[in-house]
């Protein structure tokens, strides 16, 4: 390990940024590429559907598993060929589809067992996941299905689509569904150009709760701070390590949430758009304030659940926000003891919170100047997406008597466990009581700092959410 920490030490701050490749040429490593290597080594009579959020990379990550994973590989693309929503007309049969897939497509060959079909922008052709059944039962190409909204029952795009949507059937058993995100801090970290052997040496450290050498904690806080900034949005990624600029990162970051909201005036029921709008943009007022929870005031003066509670539905489900339910008894299973109506609000992506809130605090978080509740509101932020990502459903603990509030507890190693998160490193009473508790085993403090162990309480820098 000594050896890997000298390795990390001595590495240029951006020296090694894709030294074996142009900058023009970047290629993102995901480990949701992981994901679907697993799905073809396992799966048996299953299709794959891919949710996520828009513009995380799901087309480009699955084309490149399909292009070298499979002898012969079919893309379909729903919204720039929506004529190819016939081939899912009539008869469902698997041998009548790729019938008419023949016709449609001269070039395409039938390679049993090692044929990939992508049907992309799926939500535009409710009958193609409905055809799921019969392909999977076929087995003879394998079926993976993405798209965008594909939580939402009811989208403005045409009464035909809907109906044709809500009379669409679900392959229950014959579908497995992943969820694929933005990138995070260790992906941030490979697209700088830090090795997998780099990165191992903080992973070691984790596992061992050791305390890193000052110099490489310090580096790996900065560049915590770079990726707040600039978020795991594949292309403002790009862009930043192409440009090294967060200038450019900034204007990639606005065009997200230009597209964002166009996606609401485009696919929102009508009476819902404004309401839909005005909640999403009260997001940094949220997070910007003492608040222990959402509040609908906060969007409009005067505003109430009953006003506002489909438009929260409609984000969570479109994969723009992240929900973190209040639990006012923090026993297992979590689920149970949710309080109906308190919550929070998050963004599904920490730069996206950066860039609605200006490029003035993105400056100041990465020269780490930032002072306030919007600090800490920001790496709450950053701290959920990282806890979503590795597969908790973070609530929040909130009795009812509304004191003693800790940020988040997760359900881990069969007990519950606290997670404070801290801008810089001052204690938390409402914490330590919690860690007071027999039924409690661990907590994490997530701080500006290294790494240390008290008793119950383990304390991490920020960027280590990323092994939990």
């Amino acid at each position: 390990m000594c050896a890997k920490i000298a390795s990390l030490q001595n590495d240029g701050e951006y020296g090694i940024i894709y030294a074996n490749k142009k900058l023009d040429e970047i290629m993102l490593k995901r480990k949701f590429y992981d994901s679907l290597v697993g799905w073809k080594s396992n799966h048996s009579k299953e299709c794959l559907l891919v949710k996520g959020a828009r513009q995380i990379g799901k087309t480009f990550i699955i084309d490149q598993f399909g292009r070298e994973n499979y002898e012969s590989y079919l893309y379909i693309n729903f919204i720039t060929t929506p004529d190819c929503r016939e081939l899912f007309d009539g008869d469902l049969d698997a041998a009548a589809f790729f019938k008419r897939l023949s016709i449609r497509f001269q070039e395409f060959r039938l390679v049993e067992g090692k044929t990939l079909i992508f049907l992309d922008e799926i939500q535009n052709c409710p009958k193609a996941r409905t055809a799921f059944k019969p392909l999977a039962i076929d087995g003879r190409a394998d079926i993976i299905g993405s798209g965008s909204l594909l939580g939402l029952t009811y989208l403005d795009d045409g009464a035909a689509m809907n109906r044709e949507r809500r009379e669409a059937s679900v392959p229950v058993g014959y579908e497995r569904q992943l969820v694929m995100h933005s990138l995070d801090f260790e992906e941030f970290l490979w697209a700088l150009g830090y090795r997998d052997d780099a990165v191992g040496v903080l992973r070691e450290a984790f596992d061992a709760l050791t305390p890193l050498p000052a110099s490489i904690n310090e580096r790996m806080l900065r560049l915590y701070r770079e990726y707040i900034a600039v978020g795991g949005m594949p292309e403002t990624v790009v862009q930043y390590v192409r440009n090294n600029s967060f200038a450019v990162a900034f204007d990639e970051q606005r065009k997200i949430i230009d597209a964002n909201l166009d996606d609401i005036a485009r696919y929102a029921p009508t009476a819902e758009k404004p309401k839909i709008r005005a909640c999403y943009l009260s997001i940094p007022r949220q997070l910007a304030k003492e608040n222990t929870k959402f509040k609908y005031a906060a969007v409009e003066h005067g505003g109430s659940a009953r006003k506002f509670s489909t438009s929260i539905d409609w984000l969570r489900e479109s994969g723009l926000i992240l929900q973190c339910h209040n639990v006012e008894t923090p026993l297992l299973p979590l689920q149970s003891y949710v309080r109906d109506g308190s919550f929070r609000i998050f963004t599904s992506d920490i730069g996206t919170l950066v860039g609605m809130m200006g490029f003035d605090v993105k400056r100041q978080i990465v020269e780490n100047t930032l002072a306030g509740p919007a600090k800490g509101g920001l790496y709450e932020n950053a701290v959920i997406v990282a806890l979503v990502r590795r597969g908790f459903a973070p609530c929040y603990y909130m009795p009812k008597s509304n004191m003693a509030e800790v940020d988040f507890v997760i359900e881990k190693d069969s007990s519950v466990v606290p997670v404070e998160v801290k801008a810089g490193n001052d204690a938390t009473a409402s914490f330590n009581r919690m860690l007071a508790r027999p039924d409690v085993k661990f907590g994490y403090k997530f701080v500006n700092g290294n790494i240390g162990r008290s008793g119950k309480k383990i304390t991490l820098p920020h960027y280590m959410t990323m092994f939990l």
